[in-house]
């Protein structure tokens, strides 16, 4: 057990002393360029340590799309789990449309049709209806009755 807390205090003093290499930045704009304090050793008779700043630089994102384009669409109908759901969505730049559907679990069916754009920010309709359409029953109405008292005899 004071094994596994040497070699925990070992690695927590490597990192902070900077022998173990800094890792990599990557953004996703242009190549950016910062610094690290570089190990140096200590010489044997000093007692001054001395950090060199060294040049890290940061990998571009090579796969930046300035106009983005794609469209899915997804359709689950469970009969087991009775989970029903889908979902339709297409993006052109900077505008976002789509329309998706599911099963509330008040029985009713909810869809949603959005967009999204700079201009008009995001905008959701919604929609629920019944699964369950409901049969209203048309009664007659009933005569009146008379009351029927029997006699009660002693």
């Amino acid at each position: 057990m004071a094994f596994k807390f040497v070699a925990l205090l070992a690695l927590i003093a490597a990192a902070s002393a900077g022998v173990l290499p800094a890792a990599q930045v990557y953004h996703h704009a242009a190549p950016v360029v910062g610094t690290y304090a570089a190990p140096v050793p200590v010489a044997a008779t000093g007692a001054v340590l001395k950090t060199v700043a060294q040049p890290v630089l940061a990998k571009a994102d090579e796969e930046y799309d300035p106009h983005p384009q794609y469209k899915y669409a997804y359709d689950v109908q469970d009969a087991l789990s009775g989970d029903s759901k889908s979902q339709v969505e297409e993006r052109d730049g900077d505008v976002v449309r789509g329309e998706y559907s599911l099963v509330d679990a008040d029985g009713f069916k909810r869809t949603v049709q959005y967009t999204a754009d700079p201009i008009n920010g995001f905008n959701a309709v919604v929609n629920r209806e019944p699964l369950v359409k409901t049969v209203v029953k048309t009664v007659a109405p009933v005569a009146p009755v008379a009351p029927v008292y029997a006699a009660y005899h002693h």
